[in-house]
């Protein structure tokens, strides 16, 4: 099976730690030297103390969902000989309390539209069996319990 590395780095520097006025400013580093500026979202710890223009782990993992359903909807729609031209997913998380009554990223809806070109294309019908497929074969989706729905 594959492996996967993440490397995040914070540094403190001169904050009042103990009092939490520190920063929640960090990096992600990836294989490869891709360098994410990360925080935690503005939501949930308030400016000053994280960073509304860097990723926070919330919208990370809506991202990831997104990324992971569209990769194999692209997969799945070369191989049924459907050329897609672009594909947007405007995806949105919600938090809330899940069963146990943690807060969690509860819901994720993901809102992918593909363009097709070429002399096959898809109908409405096609478009959604590929995305049930899409979702059914997504590691992602398949490692969480949130709740996932695709608006077609």
């Amino acid at each position: 099976m594959s492996h996967y590395l993440a490397t995040v780095k914070w540094q403190r520097n001169d904050a009042d730690f103990l009092a939490h006025k520190y920063s929640r400013a960090h990096v992600w580093q990836f294989d490869g030297g891709c360098e994410v500026p990360a925080s935690a979202s503005p939501q949930i710890v308030p400016l000053p103390w994280s960073t509304a223009a860097n990723v926070d782990p919330e919208e990370a993992f809506i991202a990831a969902l997104a990324s992971c359903h569209m990769l194999f909807f692209l997969d799945i729609a070369a191989a049924k000989g459907y050329q897609v031209d672009s594909y947007t997913d405007a995806a949105e998380g919600h938090m809330g309390k899940n069963q146990q009554g943690k807060i969690a990223v509860v819901k994720a809806t993901l809102h992918p539209l593909a363009n097709f070109s070429g002399a096959k294309l898809p109908d409405k019908t096609t478009i959604e069996s590929m995305h049930h497929e899409a979702h059914a074969q997504c590691f992602i989706a398949n490692s969480v319990t949130t709740d996932i729905t695709i608006v077609i």
